[in-house]
């Protein structure tokens, strides 16, 4: 039975949903309610269409009743479906952007949330807990840097119940989202120039023209891929050549600095071009939810003008579904191991990681900063009881009735759905093995830190690296010992300090490994390499080859 109401311009509907034998009418939540009319077109991957849209929202423990009147949004929309690999979904999210009567953008305060125009109905669907994305953004606001806000919704279109979405701000440049300078046409020379940029690592959309190569592959590939730099704000249809100059100069010259032999330096070394803070915060967050997708793709930074601070900052973070033990792929969802050593778990992936994290893990001063920050937030906002008291408190209001509206809808409980681990038969299920995953990663998080290093410890460490043999005519030999899970890296020099090569290997288990190194390319001569067996140890040796 349906029953149309009449409203605001446009039908909505009571409808039916079976929940098992019995038949009950979806008419109210206790979460609040988002109703969407296409008007009869078809909601596509680009263009948006023009709907319309009304929001019910009573406010905090009240209930909302699908006959309410629209109170907190009710007007036109822009539509589409959004996302990548989850449009195979059945369920989809939606890109939304909120329009006047004439179809151009206008910004209101959804639910709570700060006005903006352009948002997302982000739909869990293999995420069976139904939170991940959410408690990622929690736990990257709780940094005290921003994160996507999102609200817990229940979804109704064209008269057909959705389930549990999840409304969240859209990443954008805003003062109350990305709070950099906005960045005019005009703004070509001197301070206006230098900011405000934000480019992303992300699967490629759109012309061929939306970014850049950076000329350092990443590490670790067994093939030919790159990384590549997509401009998000401004974006590649609206950002001038001299914009582009610079942002692309910036990060040539971020990179190169971190790559080069002095990049530890305090004044012309890595620091001189980025947050440090913001990239310790980037990593704990991503290392936290075992991010598969961390570091490679829905991957931001940002940069302000320099008269307003003017550094490359991670984040702000984005797409957290893969995470928390979700994926049963390349780095799995164990909780143990490092994100950062996806390119050695996965080298043959399309999508790598950057050789920023590895290189930046040699850096003593990095890692002091690291230990710092992870003890600090351990003992507060990290705390295992404050997180597990958090996903309670989300569980308590979706298990309250919500949750299971949405699993009447997508019967997907008991089932796998790309790419899962762990399949829980019920909801609970799946929330308490959330709970017992996250405390045994914070565990293993604690075991594997950098420890914080006080006036009576020595960071020095007994050599665990061997080169052989020297000299050396068609292969040299590397014999080391990783004391710890994580990545061995050897650079090789020439004479004159000029990079010659990078190896990194990733292993999940300490051990003495063996590494042999084609150098025939290699003209005779001296050279010169460092090493790094473990975060702490650094071994610098030089060689020569004969012939």
């Amino acid at each position: 039975m349906i029953i149309k109401l009449k409203r605001s311009g446009f039908w909505v509907a009571l409808f039916l949903i079976s929940y098992g034998s019995l038949a009950q009418s979806f008419t109210s939540s206790n979460l609040p309610i988002i109703v969407i009319n296409t008007n009869f077109q078809t909601i596509v991957d680009e263009p948006k269409i023009t709907a319309d849209m009304g929001v019910i929202d009573n406010g905090p423990g009240q209930r909302n009743n699908l006959t309410d009147p629209f109170n907190n949004y009710s007007g036109k929309i822009g539509i589409e479906i959004r996302g990548s690999s989850s449009q195979m979904f059945p369920k989809k999210q939606y890109g939304i952007e909120l329009r006047d009567a004439l179809g151009n953008g206008i910004s209101a305060p959804l639910l709570g949330m700060p006005p903006e125009e352009d948002w997302v109905l982000f739909a869990p669907y293999n995420d069976k807990s139904l939170m991940r994305d959410v408690l990622a953004y929690k736990l990257a606001r709780d940094l005290g840097t921003y994160a996507p806000r999102t609200r817990y919704c229940e979804v109704v279109i064209n008269n057909q119940y959705q389930g549990v979405y999840v409304l969240i701000e859209k990443v954008k440049r805003d003062n109350n989202r990305v709070d950099i300078s906005k960045l005019e046409a005009t703004e070509n020379t001197g301070d206006d120039l230098t900011g405000g940029y934000i480019i992303k690592l992300d699967k490629q959309t759109g012309n061929d023209n939306a970014g850049w190569t950076s000329s350092y592959p990443p590490p670790g590939r067994n093939g030919t891929q790159v990384i590549y730099f997509i401009y998000d704000y401004p974006d590649a249809s609206k950002i001038t050549s001299q914009q582009r100059n610079y942002i692309q100069q910036y990060m040539a010259n971020f990179e190169g600095t971190l790559y080069g032999l002095s990049f530890t330096d305090p004044v012309q070394g890595y620091t001189k071009y980025i947050d440090v803070a913001s990239f310790i915060d980037f990593f704990i967050v991503n290392e936290v939810s075992k991010n598969v997708d961390g570091y490679r793709l829905s991957t931001y930074l940002h940069k302000d003008k320099d008269s307003e601070g003017g550094k490359l900052n991670m984040g702000p973070v984005w797409d957290f579904n893969l995470g928390f033990g979700n994926a049963n792929y390349c780095t799995q969802g164990n909780p143990e191991g490092w994100v950062t050593g996806f390119n050695s778990v996965c080298p043959q992936d399309f999508w790598l990681i950057p050789f920023w994290w590895s290189r930046l893990y040699q850096d003593k001063d990095y890692r002091s900063q690291l230990a710092a920050r992870w003890t600090e937030l351990r003992a507060d906002q990290y705390s295992t009881p404050k997180i597990l008291t958090y996903i309670d408190s989300v569980y308590a209001v979706l298990n309250a009735e919500s949750a299971f509206r949405n699993f009447q809808k997508w019967p997907v409980l008991g089932q796998y759905v790309w790419p899962n681990y762990y399949i829980g038969a019920t909801f609970q299920d799946e929330v308490n093995w959330l709970k017992t995953w996250v405390t045994n990663r914070l565990a293993w998080l604690d075991n594997n830190m950098p420890s914080v290093i006080t006036g009576m410890e020595s960071e020095s460490q007994p050599s665990t690296v061997t080169v052989y043999p020297n000299p050396f005519e068609r292969e040299m030999q590397v014999e080391y010992t990783m004391q710890q899970p994580g990545t061995f890296t050897l650079h090789l020099f020439d004479p004159i300090g000029k990079s010659i090569s990078v190896q990194s290997r990733y292993h999940q288990d300490p051990g003495t490994y063996h590494l042999a190194l084609p150098t025939g390319h290699l003209q005779a001569g001296v050279y010169f390499y460092t090493a790094h067996p473990t975060p702490y140890t650094s071994v610098s040796g030089k060689i020569v080859k004969l012939n």
